[in-house]
């Protein structure tokens, strides 16, 4: 679909309907319409007066349509221009609005010579239907850029909580959070927990011994861990995760497992 031009000035030709509505007003009082007027005078003033009438109703009707067009036009632009700015990807459809059909409409309704009321009417029509195509374009593509943005800050969310999970603070915080919530481990048996890893690892999901033992919990050997996510060697979360469920199955708490961690030297 091609892109065409968003803002197009429109000119006020709009004025010609209201100096035609001043003439039919003009024409009334020359005819100075009265009880006594003679019955085929009658036919001719009613006429005009309903010219006059519906004259009015068009002019207001053209004036909305336009002011409605209008806006849609900027908003159109503010859409496609936040959308190009943001530089996400939006999919395989087009970020382009088709305003053509907007702007030529616009420029129908501002001909000099669309100054019957049917025809006006229809032109006004017109506007409005082609300023609701543009509006429709418009929202899906809003849509479409507040979703990739939406996805955008998730994704940094996501790697803002790995960085901060993976410093030994952030990785006690998660701890003391899934065992509270996952186990009903409170303080108590937090401070076990913290001792107990803070001897086997110093809280470091990069620690490795030698022996094969590997991340916080020094799982031996390591890859038990995948058993809660691939991203075992790089998430400090997947490797708390798996110790914790470790520490249940074998030693119902941490208390415990630290009570043998000082008795053997190990857990």
């Amino acid at each position: 679909m091609p892109e065409t031009a968003l803002l197009t000035p429109v000119r006020p030709r709009i004025a010609a309907l209201t100096l035609v509505a001043g003439a039919a007003i003009g024409v009334l009082a020359t005819l100075g319409i009265a009880t006594a007027a003679p019955a085929s005078a009658a036919g001719p003033a009613r006429a005009v007066v309903m010219e006059a009438a519906d004259l009015g109703i068009g002019l207001e009707e053209a004036e909305a349509a336009t002011a409605a067009s209008r806006a849609a036009l900027n908003d159109a632009a503010v859409v496609v221009t936040d959308a190009r700015s943001s530089g996400l990807d939006l999919g395989p459809d087009s970020i382009a609005i088709d305003t053509a059909g907007l702007l030529s409409a616009l420029d129908r309704l501002d001909d000099p010579d669309a100054d019957a009321v049917l025809d006006r009417v229809e032109r006004t029509g017109d506007l409005a239907s082609e300023t609701e195509q543009v509006v429709t374009q418009s929202a899906a593509v809003r849509e479409r850029l507040d979703a990739a943005v939406a996805q955008k800050q998730a994704a940094e969310a996501a790697v803002a909580a790995l960085a901060a999970a993976n410093t030994p603070d952030g990785a006690r915080a998660v701890a003391q959070q899934i065992a509270a919530s996952d186990y009903g481990w409170g303080a108590d048996q937090f401070s076990c927990l913290n001792s107990l890893w803070q001897k086997e690892s110093g809280w470091d999901y990069q620690a490795y011994n030698p022996s094969g033992a590997t991340g916080i919990p020094q799982s031996l050997p390591g890859n038990k861990m995948a058993s809660f996510g691939a991203d075992w060697q790089t998430n400090a979360t997947t490797q708390i995760r798996w110790g914790l469920d470790y520490i249940q199955r074998v030693y119902g708490s941490p208390c415990s497992a630290w009570g043998h961690s000082q008795a053997v030297n190990w857990y």
